[in-house]
């Protein structure tokens, strides 16, 4: 697993799967709300219905700090 952290997005990308290949996720579930309503979450899955990663939006309101703060700013942030 490995998580990233766009800041200018503030969104984080929990990869399950490292490298996502191009393409590999076809199903996304959106608009999973966290408690308080703080930040959202969208989970990417492939054809064969497994988990490839988890994308959290308004990633500094639902992740605590030392996680962003230790995550690569490079790379991708979402497979979608």
């Amino acid at each position: 697993m490995k998580i990233t952290y766009d800041p200018e997005a503030n969104a984080a990308y929990i990869s399950v799967l490292d490298p996502i290949p191009d393409g590999a996720a076809t199903t996304q579930i959106h608009s999973i709300m966290t408690p308080g309503d703080r930040g959202e979450i969208i989970l990417d899955f492939d054809t064969d219905g497994h988990l490839l990663g988890v994308e959290i939006l308004q990633a500094n309101e639902v992740l605590p700090p030392s996680v962003l703060a230790t995550a690569p700013t490079n790379g991708p942030t979402a497979t979608s």
